[in-house]
């Protein structure tokens, strides 16, 4: 029990410290908002990918999803964390950010499967901050989808940026926890692929925080 306690600890205040350093490097360099925002997504999402190898309860992942979600969502009208709040839209991503993991790191340790919580945890880690940066900062030959005459948020690169790194991700995550390549692995990666980026195409807010996780997860308990 100590043990898990010290360990929570050191993960506190690591992620304390990566907060500190994207505030520190906003406000020196001058970055933008939602390149600095999408860095810490990145980092914070990717340490916690070691959570079902060294927490053997929920309730130490609860506790530091409730205080990075206090953290988060106090600062938000404050002069503290511009680094995660400047941004030129209403969002409540980083907020449900804390919540996803969390869920996500209790359903698979109910379901006894360290796999349910690393691959959608990956995917959100990675394809969603590269699809949100490509579809923001690449202007030419890219265009905001249109679904019955109604233009979305999401843009055709971005949206095909998510598709292909979500595809390769699963591909290589199934082969591994196979250790074999077939037909049942190739079309369980597109369906993970297709379904993530379709509940990040729907989402709205930022609420694909915790849509992508969630759908990739509900996919692996039907698929696998």
């Amino acid at each position: 029990m100590e043990k898990q306690i010290g360990i929570t600890i050191v993960f506190l205040v690591a992620i304390l410290l990566l907060l500190v350093f994207n505030e520190m490097v906003y406000r020196k360099f001058k970055v933008k908002g939602e390149i600095t925002r999408k860095t810490a997504h990145f980092l914070a999402t990717m340490t916690t990918i070691s959570f079902p190898f060294i927490f053997r309860s929920h309730w130490h992942v609860l506790i530091l999803a409730i205080i990075f979600f206090m953290l988060l969502f106090l600062s938000r009208n404050k002069k503290h964390l511009k680094s995660i709040h400047d941004i030129n839209r209403v969002s409540v991503g980083s907020y449900l950010l804390p919540v996803a993991i969390y869920l996500t790191f209790l359903i698979s340790k109910l379901l006894e499967d360290n796999f349910l919580f690393i691959l959608p945890i990956l995917i959100l880690a990675i394809c969603d901050p590269l699809a949100g940066i490509l579809g923001m900062n690449t202007k030419q030959y890219n265009y905001r989808i249109k679904i019955f005459n109604r233009t979305l948020e999401k843009t055709w690169l971005g949206s095909g940026s998510f598709f292909v790194t979500s595809f390769t991700i699963s591909i290589i995550a199934l082969y591994f926890r196979q250790i074999s390549f077939d037909l049942k692995t190739f079309w369980l990666a597109f369906i993970i692929a297709l379904v993530g980026t379709l509940a990040e195409l729907i989402s709205w807010k930022g609420s694909d925080n915790l849509f992508i996780p969630m759908s990739v997860l509900l996919v692996l308990v039907i698929g696998l």
